[in-house]
């Protein structure tokens, strides 16, 4: 699949610096900041419902006891 954006040629430049300087190509550069910035937000939407559950209940177990309940 080909996708196309449009850059000003400012930030035309300074992506390509940056791909420049990291040694890596411009698709693989956009790829790698795209994929980031999806699994950073759903991260962040994970941490978020995780809190939102702890706040509920905020009962937590050590290890220890993980351990024993799963009787590993």
């Amino acid at each position: 699949m080909t996708i196309s954006v449009r850059l000003n040629e400012k930030d035309t430049e300074l992506i390509k610096a940056y791909a420049d300087m990291n040694n890596i190509s411009l698709s693989d550069l956009i790829r790698n900041a795209v994929l980031e910035k999806i699994e950073d937000e759903y991260d962040l939407e994970c941490y978020e419902k995780a809190i939102k559950e702890y706040k509920k209940n905020p009962k937590t177990y050590t290890l220890k006891e993980v351990k024993e309940e799963l009787e590993l």
